[in-house]
């Protein structure tokens, strides 16, 4: 057979290749090292290849724990089944339960057009709401559900500024290419926009499309297509913006994304004593880096796809203003159409608002919280948002009235609460708390046995590097890697080295798991490096250089916010300068660790 048949046989079949063959190929280092680091090695390094190539969903990866830790000696069952829904995890459950009523009674959608009627129709200022509303709905929304949520949102107001996208793009083109293009017709392929309601964009963008038809256009040729340029460079921003804002703001909030719980997760397994990070300190020190960061986002996404320009600061009547107006009265006549927020939309922002009150108040470190009023170290952010979670679930979504229990013709109307289970149960993704409780095992399991003490002895020679330069080589390594791999994933495998990086050289571990745990979330480069990014690019609007070209600058600019932020507030709110006595009881246990492994191997 020809070199290219087989290849092409061999690829098709090459998860299941990875599956059996990377075992073997590990196996050496069953015998090359200590015992039990030598096995834990093996584990972690067969289920991080397991994550990096999807040769097994990202959840059967993580219960590989289950299996393999008991029978290799490394840790009982009984220690690596408890760490699979852990206290953080039911953080996690919280969020994603306020964040399925959010989504239930449409208080999203009702959020993100009252941004958009506040920050104007320009170009720039529309990208600047786009990633404002996709931000803040991402600190409580997973990135994916808001990146799909203001996708459809996007494109009917594009719709309205510029019209059909498909008549944009011949408008972009040269007498010459058009004619090419008409004469490759019939191999061309039709890009789709993203999964969205039908109905719902037709409903947006009908009134500005007819609009548009009805204007007479006196413009030269080139000046139709110099515009037309312009327009589908605006198009590429906005829809770029999205997801980009989504996987920054998801940054801002303990529950926004998984690294961050990862993070609580092993510093409580690392460090008991450490009682630094909540939910209130996190926000405290993560907003400001948020905003900063989505704020140079806006002004590199604005410069590169034409939003900024003197029609930020000067009106003009021109066919631009014409297609803002309609944008404009598009968005308006949508929001119209919400009607007056009802009493279920009402209940479930006080709620909401309640649920982030109290999480931020309960120890937000810088004044004193309510959680004094408790027993010391009993309530935590989990038992917080568990209960206020737990109130949707019996509260009405119709307002209560006592005409209803003595009025014989008023109808009998089933009770319905704010939330159902089954609601919740579909919209939880129990593949991710899995993967969480999979991350906890493994560094539960690197503990135990040794291996995180092994690895960081091994990385010494990094003392000699000023750990403001460290901070700023870590956060770049790991945004690069999560280009390729579940930013989830990439943490679990990295954050139990980083740390015992930190303990060898006598810096304190927030000052490097801090940037690490950030930096995972900044993936901009490639669609598959994140589900936002996917998304965005599944429209068939965007090309993989234009995600590569945005991408890069937006890592550089994530990793020097990450710098600024630790050296400056990070450093104020942590104590970040001095070596913490709660990381000195784990480094006195590794060493006396070392030191009896040492003299069993001598003896």
């Amino acid at each position: 057979m020809k070199i290219s048949v087989v290849s092409k046989k061999l690829w098709c079949v090459h998860k299941q290749l990875i599956l059996l063959l990377t075992p073997l190929v590990f196996l050496p280092l069953l015998f090359a090292l200590p015992e039990k680091e030598g096995r834990c090695l093996y584990v972690v390094l067969l289920m991080a290849t397991y994550w990096c190539t999807e040769a097994l969903p990202l959840a059967v990866t993580a219960m590989l724990p289950v299996c393999l830790f008991p029978t290799l000696g490394i840790l009982p069952a009984k220690k690596v089944c408890p760490q699979y829904f852990i206290e953080t995890n039911f953080l996690f459950l919280s969020g994603l339960v306020m964040a399925s009523s959010i989504e239930e009674w449409g208080l999203h959608r009702r959020i993100a057009l009252k941004v958009l009627t506040i920050v104007g129709v320009k170009p720039a200022w529309l990208i600047l709401g786009m990633m404002m509303t996709s931000s803040f709905l991402s600190m409580w929304l997973s990135n994916t559900a808001t990146t799909a949520m203001m996708l459809p949102i996007a494109n009917a107001i594009l719709e309205s500024l510029f019209g059909d996208l498909e008549t944009l793009k011949r408008k972009c083109k040269s007498p010459e290419d058009q004619d090419s293009s008409v004469i490759n017709s019939q191999s061309s392929v039709k890009l789709h926009s993203l999964p969205s309601k039908p109905s719902e964009k037709q409903i947006l963008s009908m009134d500005g499309s007819s609009d548009a038809m009805e204007l007479t256009d006196l413009r030269t040729a080139e000046e139709i297509r110099s515009e037309s340029q312009y327009q589908l460079k605006v198009w590429k921003g906005f829809l770029i913006c999205i997801p980009y804002a989504a996987s920054i703001g998801g940054t801002a909030t303990l529950t926004g994304t998984a690294p961050n719980l990862i993070l609580i997760g092993q510093l409580k397994s690392y460090f008991p004593d450490c009682d630094l990070i909540n939910f209130g300190s996190w926000f405290a020190f993560a907003l400001p880096l948020m905003l900063l960061f989505l704020f140079l986002g806006w002004l590199w996404i604005s410069f590169l796809y034409g939003g900024l320009n003197t029609r930020l600061c000067f009106t003009k009547h021109d066919h631009r203003a014409q297609a803002e107006a309609r944008a404009k009265a598009l968005i308006n006549e949508d929001y119209r159409k919400l009607g007056p927020i009802n009493f279920a939309e009402g209940a479930i922002s006080f709620f909401f608002i309640l649920f982030a009150v109290l999480l931020f108040t309960r120890d937000p470190k810088f004044v004193t919280g309510w959680s004094v009023f408790f027993k010391k170290g009993y309530v935590s952010d989990a038992v917080t948002g568990v209960i206020i979670v737990s109130i949707l679930f019996f509260f009405p979504s119709q307002k209560p009235s006592l005409r209803w229990w003595f009025d014989p013709k008023a109808l009998n109307t089933p009770y319905v609460p704010l939330l159902s289970w089954k609601k919740a149960q579909d919209s939880v993704p129990w593949n991710i708390i899995l993967l969480l409780g999979g991350g906890f095992a493994m560094a539960k399991a690197c503990e135990e046995s040794g291996l995180a003490s092994w690895i960081g002895g091994h990385l010494q020679p990094l003392a000699e590097v000023p750990p403001a330069a460290a901070v700023m080589l870590i956060t770049a390594f790991l945004a690069c890697f999560t280009e390729f791999a579940s930013n989830t994933a990439t943490i679990i495998i990295f954050l139990p080295v980083i740390a015992e990086l930190a303990i060898h050289v006598s810096v304190n571990p927030l000052y490097f798991m801090i940037p690490a745990t950030v930096g995972c979330s900044y993936a901009f480069m490639l669609p598959v490096s994140t589900p936002p990014n996917s998304i965005a690019f599944a429209s068939g609007h965007l090309m993989v250089k234009d995600m590569v070209r945005t991408g890069i600058v937006m890592n550089i600019l994530g990793v020097l916010s990450v710098s600024l932020a630790m050296n400056t507030w990070g450093v104020t709110m942590f104590d970040l300068n001095s070596y913490p006595e709660w990381a000195h009881p784990i480094n006195k246990t590794n060493v006396q660790l070392s030191s009896v492994q040492s003299l069993n191997a001598t003896l």
